[in-house]
Formats: structure tokens, C-alpha cells, sequence
């Protein structure tokens, strides 16, 4: 048999301390409809809780004394998870996208990518538009930084310049993220 050290709490707390598990020997109460009875012992705050058929729950242990309310402690969590739940399922991680381009692409080739971009921005993602010189192209550099500047005007409306055309290599990058 595994034995707790002294001091310690009989089980490993997920979440707010409540009834005998606040620490404290005095907290500041709020009542079930949020009135403030004042500074009291832990124990006498457990008591009325009771009577009331409640428990009593530490909402903010930092205060000076802590603050506790009379709160059902199942219905309490329960929210709460359900809060987090919400939060986590709202809440979207932006990716990068990455559209490839050459220096001398053709209009239907290049509006095809525009639709590309403007749904990847749509969805909220961040587009890194890359331009590849091949060969002789790489003279011709300025070709590749017009086709840049041409994307750059027609997504302007729904999306901003995150980081503008550099060269990398035989590669001319540029990131767009949505506004």
C-alpha cells in the first residue's frame, strides 16, 4: 500500500479545490445568487453550503483571502469542459499552402492558380506563392517580379502581403495571408 505524503490532498485534483479540499482558513463567500456574505472560516462556509445543498468551490484561489462560492461542483465542471470543448473545436490552426509558378505561365494557367489562392485564402491559410527559373529565365528576372506584383493586385482586396517577392536561389518567393 502506496502511502501520501502529509499536507497532500487524499486524490489528485483536476480543476477548481472545493469542499474540504480548499486549504485556506478563511475565504470570502458568494452565495448561489451571486450576493457576497463576507470573510469567514472554511469550515462555516462548508456548513452553509451544505445546508443548502451545494458545495463549496474555490473560483479564485490567488485573492487575498481566496474567494469561494456555493456552486453544484459536477454541474461546475461539466461546464467548464464543455467550455473547453467549444473553445478547442472553434478555435483553427493556420497553415502555409504553397502555389508553384513559372516566369512565362499562360492566362488560363494563371487564372486557374488565382482561384487556387483565393480559395486557399478563403479558408484562412496563409499562401506562399513560389516562382521557378529554369535555364535562361533566370536572366529575366524582372518578368518573374511583374507576375509577383500581378498577383500581389488581384488578391489585394482580401489579402495582405506578408512577406514581399525575395529571391532564393533560382526561386522567387512571396507569402500572402488574409486580411
Amino acid at each position: 500500500m502506496m502511502r501520501r505524503p502529509l499536507g497532500q490532498p487524499p486524490m489528485a485534483l483536476n480543476g477548481p479545490r472545493y469542499n474540504e479540499f480548499i486549504q485556506s482558513p478563511k475565504v470570502r463567500v458568494i452565495d448561489g445568487e451571486g450576493e457576497n456574505l463576507g470573510v469567514m472560516f472554511t469550515r462555516e462556509a462548508m456548513e452553509q453550503a451544505r445546508e443548502v445543498g451545494l458545495d463549496l468551490v474555490e473560483v479564485s484561489p490567488n485573492a487575498d483571502p481566496p474567494v469561494a462560492k456555493f456552486l453544484d461542483i459536477g454541474k461546475f465542471k461539466y461546464e467548464a469542459q464543455k467550455k473547453a470543448n467549444l473553445a478547442r473545436k472553434s478555435s483553427r490552426t493556420q497553415e502555409i499552402k504553397e502555389i508553384k509558378m513559372r516566369p512565362n505561365i499562360d492566362d488560363h494557367d494563371y487564372d486557374t492558380k488565382m482561384k487556387k489562392i483565393n480559395e486557399f485564402i478563403g479558408e484562412g491559410d496563409k499562401v506562399k506563392v513560389t516562382l521557378r527559373f529554369r535555364g535562361r529565365e533566370l536572366s529575366h528576372t524582372q518578368l518573374g517580379m511583374n507576375l509577383l506584383i500581378r498577383v500581389q493586385g488581384d488578391v489585394a482586396e482580401i489579402a495582405k502581403v506578408e512577406q514581399h517577392p525575395r529571391f532564393e536561389g533560382r526561386q522567387m518567393l512571396m507569402v500572402i495571408a488574409p486580411k
